[in-house]
């Protein structure tokens, strides 16, 4: 009786606890320190601060870096991964495409909850405010409206896919992405009713067909957070235009390291797609 009584608590216990714990476990929360705030003021000038409001009004803070020399540049909203404080790519936006033409700006902002913006995430919200960053940065001065490009590394996958399915953005660089938020959560959580319990589905596949726009897609050979099986199944899906790399030798957090990282996203930038 003891057994059934702790096997049946523990049946009941555990999916609850993921369930009530799902949103720390998807959303790791960065902050941004104030000394890499005036790091990144004094270290990378290119890069302006900016603050948004989104639709219901939670303040969102990132950077814009301006392209040089372009009247109408091309512009990348990028969406990082889930552990990830953007102006971790600030490092590196600025060298691999300088000096090309056409010259690409960045709008790089941190999500809800992370680095200095405010309020909590979700798929819901995430998504809503890349709706709010797309229409913004689609009037910035020197921005040409027509040439926006969806970057979204890991969980940014699934947003820049849903920015694609309701934006009308040139293209679609995704890093590291998944078919569904679900089928990544099955491998580590097979014994749990993953279907009933996951709020935040990120349901990239089902809109893949769908979308017409060209893509470029970087699996990292051995990702060892997202097999890139789950990559290749959404690559396969996609529904236009499609560009796939495997970079070989590299794991999940190490595809910037690869030696063809940046020149496979600057061809791709640079060569036929804006």
């Amino acid at each position: 009786v003891s057994l059934l009584k702790i096997a049946s608590a523990v049946a009941v216990g555990l999916p609850l606890v993921v369930y009530l714990a799902q949103d720390s476990l998807i959303f790791y929360r960065q902050p941004l320190a104030e000394a890499r705030r005036a790091e990144i003021a004094r270290r990378i000038p290119a890069a302006t601060e900016v603050t948004l409001a989104s639709a219901d009004g939670t303040k969102l803070r990132g950077w814009l870096v301006r392209s040089q020399g372009v009247e109408r540049a091309p512009l990348v909203l990028y969406f990082g991964g889930n552990a990830e404080e953007a102006s971790y790519m600030l490092e590196s936006v600025g060298d691999p495409l300088r000096g090309e033409t056409p010259a690409v700006a960045w709008l790089i902002v941190n999500y809800r909850g992370y680095g200095a913006s405010e309020g909590s995430p979700s798929e819901r919200t995430l998504v809503a405010d890349a709706l709010t960053l797309y229409d913004h940065a689609a009037k910035l001065p020197g921005v040409d409206a027509d040439r926006v490009v969806a970057f979204g590394r890991s969980l940014g996958s699934g947003i820049a896919v849903q920015l694609a399915a309701h934006r009308p953005v040139r293209a679609v660089i995704l890093v590291s992405p998944f078919d569904s938020l679900a089928a990544v959560a099955k491998r580590y959580y097979w014994y749990l009713p993953v279907d009933w319990m996951l709020k935040h589905r990120f349901d990239s596949i089902a809109l893949a067909p769908t979308l017409k726009q060209p893509l470029l897609c970087l699996i990292a050979e051995r990702d060892e957070v997202i097999p890139p099986v789950h990559g290749e199944r959404l690559f396969d899906a996609w529904g236009g235009t499609k560009r796939k790399m495997v970079l070989q030798e590299a794991g999940h957090n190490s595809t910037d390291a690869h030696p063809m990282f940046w020149p496979a996203i600057r061809e791709f930038l640079l060569k036929g797609n804006l």
